[in-house]
C-alpha cells in the first residue's frame, strides 16, 4: 500500500495510504491539527468540509499549507 504524490512540488511517496484514500487520511498522515491544514488538489482549494469525500489519485498534486500560532508579543 502506497500512493505516488507530488506534494508542495516534491514527489512523495506516502507508505501509509492507497490510491483511493480520503484527504482526511492523507492530513491525518501529515500529523497536523486538520484545523491547522489547508491543502490544494490539482490547482483547487479543497475545502475542509469536503476532505472525506475527496479521493487521492496516483500522481495528484497537492499544496499543503500548515498554519502555525505565535506572534510578535505585546504592541506597545
Amino acid at each position: 500500500m502506497a500512493l505516488r504524490l507530488v506534494v508542495n512540488g516534491s514527489e512523495k511517496t506516502v507508505q501509509a495510504i492507497a490510491a483511493g484514500a480520503l484527504m482526511t487520511e492523507f492530513v491525518a498522515t501529515l500529523g497536523f491539527r486538520p484545523d491547522r491544514v489547508a491543502v490544494e488538489r490539482n490547482g483547487q482549494i479543497v475545502p475542509r468540509a469536503e476532505w472525506a469525500a475527496c479521493t487521492l489519485a496516483e500522481d495528484d498534486r497537492l499544496e499543503v499549507v500548515h498554519f502555525v500560532g505565535g506572534g510578535m508579543g505585546p504592541l506597545t
